[in-house]
């Protein structure tokens, strides 16, 4: 669409505006690749996994956006959740008369996922297995390597060839709060499936583990660019863009605690291509790790430059040793100078010049982040309903910059996930024509409906991350259906392979199951 009005624009010169009906923005806007994803496992008789056969089709529709990457992220990771002997990934793109699909936010994880966490869940039952101990006995722990990880994502396969080590993992952790806060012990009680005075009604608990990742190895790259202000303040100029995350804040968050300032003295200029420095995009979970690194790494050159100053001025000969600290360079011996003396002398006074940096960073690293994800449902036997009630999801992606935004990102994540797993569907006719081209027909959550959230953050210390953070964004995404789908077994006794699980799918499901 942009490519359209650009064109229109360089040809005649006059600025273009085209606006979408409803129908045209269903039809013209980029969708999530539909895949049909096939698991092969072997199991020893104590749970541990040897083998995984991951077997993915993948409809691309017209055009191949994206058709290459999402897909080997699929692959990615399906398979690097857990620790297995013997690792296949067979994978199949074709094109299709339908839509077009693109970079969705979580890039091929929901769909891997979805069929990971089920099978997990199947297998578990199968062997007589408690669903959790069977993920915590075979999932990836710090330390552990992803060696197929090389092989399959978005990295760039001449650069990225050394296999990955996990170096921060807070699954269990994950689980464990996660799991105290849906009371997954009700599971146990005898009668808390049914719903007293509501014998149509079936109660369910499932869970699922997911795992992501943060930005793309080799290829993101972020820009920063800080200098001091004659008042002691700071202008921190990134090229990355904040589309709503609160990524400005987070940035000047870590600007102002490597230069010991409140967060009011730092001024962000974010994403103006005129004045900011490059930035390869707001997009796969990389801003605070990316962008944040490079502003960390301005910021510390800026920090070196104003403890010269202050040794300077307190006529020190160290100034490695002076630290930075309510608006003030403090020597070890007490004496201090504020920030804005120093500002006004490096820039009025005495050997005059600019306290200033820029940085850049691309890393080679890619920290998963890792959740753990629940749902309790209520199942209506007679319709096939699901009702979500409850969605709680406990998140390790380092340490959070921002608690609060990085709350809300799990919080939002699960709502759109919510509707991914549950109600959203593009539905068409056998010539291939979409039939609910309007919401109303493609119904999404209303806020009247939505169950109740919980989001939990779970602390570790991510050694190659600004902070020890890495990535939240994508992560909310993956587990919702999985869970959902584990919940209703729990609930009903049936699995349920596609999403979304309407009724009319549900229902079926559930005369399949019949004797």
């Amino acid at each position: 669409i942009e490519d359209i009005v650009g064109h229109l624009t360089m040809k005649t010169g006059r600025p273009v505006r085209l606006e979408l009906n409803r129908s045209e923005e269903f039809r013209s806007s980029r969708t999530r690749h539909p895949q049909t994803i096939t698991w092969k496992t072997g199991v020893m008789a104590d749970g541990t996994l040897h083998s995984m056969r991951m077997t993915v089709v993948a409809n691309t529709g017209a055009y191949g956006t994206h058709g290459l990457t999402v897909q080997t992220v699929t692959g990615l990771r399906g398979l690097s959740s857990y620790n297995c002997t013997h690792r296949k990934f067979d994978c199949h793109v074709v094109y299709t008369n339908l839509p077009v699909p693109g970079a969705y936010r979580g890039y091929g994880g929901p769909q891997a996922l979805f069929s990971l966490e089920s099978h997990m869940d199947e297998i578990a039952h199968a062997l007589g297995l408690d669903p959790i101990a069977l993920r915590r006995k075979n999932w990836v722990q710090a330390g552990d390597e992803m060696p197929i990880a090389p092989l399959l994502g978005e990295g760039e396969k001449e650069t990225v060839t050394v296999v990955p080590i996990i170096q921060s993992c807070g699954l269990n952790e994950c689980f464990e709060q996660g799991m105290k806060a849906i009371e997954w012990e009700r599971k146990l009680e005898p009668n808390w499936h049914t719903v007293p005075g509501q014998p149509h009604l079936r109660r369910g608990l499932g869970a699922a583990m997911c795992m992501h990742g943060t930005a793309i190895p080799g290829l993101d790259m972020g820009g920063a660019s800080v200098k001091i202000n004659d008042d002691g303040s700071f202008n921190v100029l990134v090229g990355a863009t904040d589309l709503g995350t609160g990524s400005d804040t987070a940035l000047a968050q870590i600007a102002a605690e490597v230069l010991g300032v409140a967060l009011t003295d730092i001024i962000i200029y974010s994403s103006d291509t005129d004045m900011t420095p490059f930035d390869t995009g707001a997009y796969a979970s990389s801003t605070t790790y990316i962008s944040g690194t490079a502003v960390q790494r301005a910021c510390q050159q800026v920090a070196d430059q104003i403890r010269e100053r202050a040794a300077l001025m307190l006529g020190l000969s160290r100034w490695d040793d002076i630290r930075l600290e309510n608006r003030h360079a403090i020597a070890p011996n007490g004496r201090s100078v504020s920030l804005e003396a120093i500002a006004l002398h490096s820039l009025h006074q005495d050997q005059q010049r600019q306290i200033m940096a820029t940085a850049s960073y691309v890393s080679m690293d890619s920290p998963p982040p890792f959740a753990g994800q629940f749902a309790e449902v209520e199942v209506d036997t007679e319709t096939g309903q699901v009702t979500v009630t409850r969605l709680v999801m406990a998140v390790d992606a380092g340490v959070p910059i921002n608690p609060i935004t990085a709350s809300g990102q799990v919080e939002g994540g699960m709502t759109q996930a919510l509707g991914y797993g549950h109600c959203e569907e593009m539905a068409y006719d056998d010539t291939g024509n979409l039939v609910n081209d309007a919401i109303g027909p493609y119904h999404i959550y209303r806020a009247d409906e939505m169950p109740c959230l919980k989001a939990i953050l779970v602390q570790t210390n991510e050694p190659t991350g600004p902070f020890g953070a890495k990535a939240i964004a994508e992560i909310p995404k993956d587990g919702v259906a999985p869970a959902i789908a584990n919940a209703v077994y729990d609930a009903i006794g049936v699995r349920l392979r596609r999403i979304p699980f309407t009724p009319n799918r549900v229902y079926a499901a559930m005369q399949a199951n019949q004797p």
